[in-house]
């Protein structure tokens, strides 16, 4: 029985419609955001998951700077390396010329200080953002450096950072404080190294003394001159090719700490794209899926729209009778 307060159809026609505007509404919400779970109250679960991915990828973006710095400084440090080890091997190859019968002994050494000079000139300038790990002017060497490289969440949420440590007093050339520090200003014992072919007065020698600094006591800096013996200089050539091996090794060691960084960011980068791929999963709106499902709805609603036309029709022409009688 039709009734003219309470047209049942009309309810009923507005009721499905309502639903359908807002199942419209949600999914065009949906596409515009680009997001299925936007705010807490879309899944509360899902929402949660999502935001502590978004704060650990977050976290991965930061580490990824920290090793572009940290990788930053080792390139410094081993290209300033790399010109000690060939300036080191040049003055290798002065001492062993100045061997040769009839060399002017005084000329070699002009040329052996040039490099030296040249040495510390490279140490000094390698520094990069307030750091230096080949040169050192402090009382006390900081050579304990820390590169964060990662992140760990404990079970609880706490985060941990995990970092690359490395000791840079293998890379310290020179140390105006305390010679002892420095690989080029330290006195290292050539009766260790191997046989001179006569004896030395002093057998303890440095290769450099530092700008400012005090030399090393109870040494004797490799400097020649036309009264140097053969024996000295066998000396300071075994000097020399031990300090040669040193920095070689040190820089090999560099080496190492750059790979091993490259290969950290690498990782972090390809953990930080898994993590948005997994968040993408999570929350994000399949397009296609949202576009089919706008279509149908926008369909229903046209539907609606006309089932209550329809009824307030019927309505109409019922109150139309009521009024003819």
């Amino acid at each position: 029985m039709s009734n003219v307060t309470t047209n049942r159809a009309t309810s009923a026609a507005l009721t499905v419609l309502r639903g359908v505007n807002k199942d419209l509404g949600v999914v065009q919400q949906q596409v515009t955001s680009g997001l299925r779970v936007e705010t807490a109250s879309d899944d509360p679960t899902y929402w949660s998951m999502a935001t502590t991915m978004r704060s650990d990828q977050s976290s991965l973006s930061t580490i990824t700077d920290a090793l572009g710095l940290g990788g930053s400084k080792v390139d410094t440090a081993s290209t300033a390396m790399d010109t000690v080890v060939n300036i080191v091997t040049q003055i290798q190859a002065k001492l062993v010329s100045a061997k040769e019968p009839g060399t002017d002994k005084d000329a070699v050494n002009a040329d052996i200080q040039q490099l030296k000079d040249q040495l510390t000139s490279v140490t000094q300038s390698a520094s990069f953002s307030g750091e230096n790990w080949l040169y050192n002017t402090n009382s006390q060497a900081d050579t304990q450096k820390s590169i964060i490289s990662n992140f760990t969440r404990g079970s609880g949420g706490q985060v941990n950072l995990v970092s690359i440590d490395y000791d840079s007093s293998q890379t310290l050339m020179i140390d105006t404080q305390d010679p002892s520090r420095g690989l080029l200003t330290k006195n290292i014992d050539a009766s260790t190294l191997g046989t001179s072919d006569g004896s030395s007065t002093a057998r303890n020698y440095y290769l450099l003394a530092a700008d400012g600094g005090t030399p090393p006591a109870d040494g004797t800096e490799i400097s020649i001159s036309s009264s140097t013996t053969d024996a000295e200089l066998t000396d300071m050539i075994n000097v020399t090719n031990s300090l040669l091996t040193s920095v070689t090794s040190a820089n090999s060691t560099l080496g190492l700490l750059k790979s091993r960084i490259d290969d950290q960011s690498d990782y972090v980068s390809k953990l930080g794209d898994g993590i948005k791929d997994s968040v993408g999963s999570l929350v994000d709106t399949n397009m296609e899926e949202a576009a089919v499902r706008q279509s149908a709805l926008q369909t229903a609603q046209q539907m609606g729209i006309q089932s209550l036309s329809i009824a307030n029709t019927m309505a109409n022409k019922v109150l139309i009778l009521l009024q003819a009688k």
